[in-house]
């Protein structure tokens, strides 16, 4: 019951965090125009290879190393404080970096300033502990507040294109804020010391999970930055777009991992490999059931949607989420082979190579393929590096698996998946697109997949119908 709780939490949250988007998205799009968003994602970028830097693999580290000490109080509170102290000299180090290529630019320097507040922010981020702890309550809350005051002042303070600092002193600002109101909590979760602090005992731990961390990044931003070299500035801003729209909703698939990597690392611990070979299961099948129906609905209101949603000068981005959308399947599955099972089993070889072997494949495919296809190439490209990454890690785990059988029934899915897509799209192409249409064509769209599910009876109609037999009859 407290992962289906901490699920719900995370997931609650997540739906928060795609519906706010929702409202300022469209209103930030057409407020800066793809140059001042295209400017926005390029130097986010930038300011993320420095958060990278500085954090090493600490939140992943110092969340399995929680997870696997929650009912050790003094242990506990020597790990969170040797573990911080280290956070804070890496941040400290990148900080430092970030003041030395600060030095050498020349343009935009403003806008790197405003977003160097995320790297500050950063050296404050414990969040990683309360996910340790499983408790989602207290993260959740926290970001519920924050999310809505920065809503607010978007709307309040960005009202043209020369607000552009605005924007990002708020978004980063309220970073900081957010990170900082958790403090308060931990003068009840720990105790002092008992012994002399030992940060060198973590560097090789975090060392080997910054690792794929890096390769992680450089997929996901010199994406951007080589769109920005071989394209335009512009086009930055319509991948950045697109990006932004799989990903949120990719979050309430991928919500469950959040939840998932404390309670694997727990039960690893405890030595119960059947628990986790149950969850990994149950967590595979439930993604995908998820993830597939996300899947083909976006490529089936895409096309669309974007003009609709972003305005008439992003409608490119709508061929770019159709092209993009399978990652949502790939995502998920990598998730469940990667967060869910290779790291809290301390499996980091397997996972750091799957994840290099993306990066690599998507080096080489956006080398090829952005100088010819622009824009459309990197998103190719993503889309293959994904898949490279799953592949990787499947076969990688393939015969520890084999008992379990994930891949039996998921057919049933992308059978039902299917014919929901050609439902939406479909309707998508013959009603004029409004807010309305939109929830007709999700309505229906979701009608038909549920729909399907229950006549081809897939182990997820069958999970629920035992879930809630369960509950009545209990």
């Amino acid at each position: 019951m407290k992962v289906i709780k901490n699920y719900l939490l995370n997931s609650s949250y997540q739906l928060l965090m795609i519906l706010l988007p929702v409202i300022t998205i469209p209103y930030i799009s057409r407020v800066l125009g793809p140059t001042g968003v295209g400017l926005n994602t390029y130097t986010h970028t930038i300011i993320q290879y420095f958060i990278l830097a500085g954090s090493v693999g600490i939140a992943t580290y110092g969340n399995r190393e929680v997870a696997y000490n929650q009912k050790n109080k003094a242990e506990l509170s020597q790990i969170f404080c040797e573990i911080i102290l280290l956070r804070f000299l890496t941040i400290s180090g990148a900080v430092a970096a970030f003041c030395v290529f600060l030095f050498f630019q020349q343009q935009n320097v403003q806008l790197y300033l405003f977003q160097g507040i995320a790297l500050v922010a950063a050296a404050f981020d414990i969040s990683w502990y309360f996910m340790g702890k499983e408790n989602f309550k207290r993260i959740v809350g926290r970001n519920f507040l924050v999310s809505l005051t920065s809503l607010f002042c978007v709307f309040f303070f960005v009202k043209t294109p020369a607000d552009l600092s605005k924007y990002i002193m708020i978004v980063t600002g309220s970073t900081l804020f957010g990170n900082l109101s958790l403090w308060p909590f931990m003068k009840n979760e720990l105790q002092r010391p008992a012994r002399k602090l030992n940060i060198g005992r973590h560097l090789r731990p975090t060392f080997m999970l910054f690792l794929p961390q890096i390769a992680i990044q450089l997929y996901l931003l010199l994406n951007k930055n080589m769109i920005g070299i071989f394209d335009s500035i512009s086009a930055v801003g319509f991948f950045g777009q697109s990006d932004s729209i799989i990903k949120l909703t990719l979050t309430l698939v991928t919500s469950l991992g959040t939840v998932m990597l404390p309670r694997v690392s727990s039960l690893y611990a405890n030595g119960n490999h059947r628990g986790v070979l149950t969850i990994i299961r149950n967590s595979f099948n439930g993604m995908t059931a998820l993830a597939v129906p996300i899947m083909f609905g976006i490529m089936g209101i895409s096309l669309n949607f974007a003009p609709f949603f972003f305005g008439e000068k992003f409608a490119e981005v709508g061929l770019l989420m159709l092209i993009q959308a399978p990652v949502i399947v790939f995502i998920a599955w990598s998730n469940v082979f990667g967060v869910q099972y290779l790291l809290p089993l301390n499996k980091l070889r397997p996972y750091t190579l799957s994840v290099v072997a993306g990066a690599i494949v998507n080096i080489i495919s956006n080398l090829l393929l952005i100088p010819v296809f622009g824009v459309f190439g990197a998103m190719i490209s993503t889309s293959i590096a994904e898949g490279t990454v799953t592949g990787y890690q499947f076969l990688m785990i393939r015969k520890e698996l084999a008992e379990v059988e994930l891949f039996r029934g998921i057919w049933k899915y992308f059978l039902a998946g299917f014919l929901m897509f050609v439902v939406v799209i479909y309707l998508n192409q013959r009603m004029a697109m409004t807010f309305l249409n939109l929830v007709i064509q999700i309505i229906f769209g979701g009608g038909c997949y549920i729909a399907l599910n229950i006549l081809l009876r897939s182990k997820m109609w069958l999970d629920v119908r035992l879930f809630f037999k369960a509950k009545t009859s209990s």
